[in-house]
């Protein structure tokens, strides 16, 4: 087993499968060694979603958990494009949007959920740039939507 996927094993984490775009667009854009990852939800490896307004009807604790979804959706991602998670040579920027109520202002510790992930599994190489601004409204009344770029390994 690659070794980013038994750190995932090891860490209690299981992949959901890689998300279907849901309109015009790639889930992944490639040139060299960066690749684009389109945003995803928080859909769990059952199937459902974590939704709501971070601030009035969902936690801020449901948010991080929401986000770790969008993490591992990403991954999942990442996976079926490069064959294994060791292909990943860094994670160079995350978004992660926050499907916020005006007053709330917590989108740092929410998209946490994210970040904390990719660190776990790679270390300083997880660590990357991020912004974490709240929204509106998300499709679907997502609580979070993440993208990221990451830098390819040679030969993947």
């Amino acid at each position: 087993m690659p070794e980013i996927e038994a750190e995932l094993t090891r860490l209690g984490y299981t992949l959901p499968p890689p998300p279907d775009p849901v309109g015009n667009y790639l889930p992944v854009t490639r040139s060299g060694n960066i690749m684009w990852m389109a945003g995803v939800g928080s859909r769990t490896t059952e199937g459902g979603r974590i939704t709501g307004k971070l601030g009035s009807d969902t936690t801020v604790e449901q948010g991080y958990e929401a986000a770790r979804w969008c993490a591992l959706n990403l991954l999942s991602r990442m996976k079926a494009e490069l064959g294994d998670l060791d292909g990943v040579s860094r994670i160079l920027k995350v978004v992660g949007m926050v499907n916020s109520a005006p007053d709330f202002g917590e989108q740092a510790q929410v998209v946490d959920g994210a970040s904390d992930l990719f660190v776990a599994l790679y270390g300083d190489r997880g660590r990357h740039s991020r912004s974490a601004p709240g929204m509106g409204a998300l499709p679907g009344n997502s609580s979070v939507i993440v993208d990221c770029v990451v830098e390819v390994a040679e030969g993947y």
